[in-house]
């Protein structure tokens, strides 16, 4: 069980120590999409959903998810980061909209978390002030992009690798 860095020899979940780790730059993008009805999307993108400006509600609460995440994943370290960004990417062509988000700090631990956490945030914001319209959206395809710093360096998952 050892080779599970939050278990023990016994098994028990832990915190990592990451204590006596260099402090270097570390930056994490993550991606996910929320697909809808056509007629929610044309909502979204003339700004005419009832609840106010989705797009703008979705990244506040991006942002302020990341700052949070420690509150919300347990093994997560509280992290004070120094950049959060949360942007989307009307697909017309596929009724749906991808999520992106970084964030950074300078630390002794990675941030990949914190940007996974903004794209959920956004995306469940997005569904929240578009329900009465679409009960029916699917949040999906949330996972990591990149990351830098650290000791294990850079990871581009493989469906970027190419484009990045």
């Amino acid at each position: 069980m050892t080779d599970f860095t939050h278990l023990d020899e016994e098994g028990r979940v832990r915190m990592v120590d990451v204590a006596e780790k260099d402090i270097t730059k570390r930056v994490a993008t993550a991606c996910g999409k929320v697909k809808m009805k056509k007629s929610t999307l044309e909502k979204i993108t003339s700004s005419t959903i009832k609840k106010g400006n989705v797009l703008e509600a979705a990244r506040i609460a991006g942002v302020m998810a990341a700052k949070k995440t420690s509150d919300l994943i347990p093994m997560c370290h509280p992290l004070n980061i120094t950049h959060a960004s949360v942007d989307f990417f009307p697909d017309h062509e596929n009724n749906s909209i991808l999520i992106e988000a970084e964030a950074s700090l300078k630390a002794r631990t990675g941030v990949e978390m914190e940007a996974l956490t903004a794209v959920s945030i956004a995306a469940l914001t997005i569904y929240d002030m578009c329900k009465s319209y679409d009960r029916g959206m699917v949040i999906s395809d949330i996972h990591l992009k990149t990351k830098s710093g650290g000791k294990s360096g850079t990871f581009v998952a493989e469906r970027y690798a190419d484009n990045t």
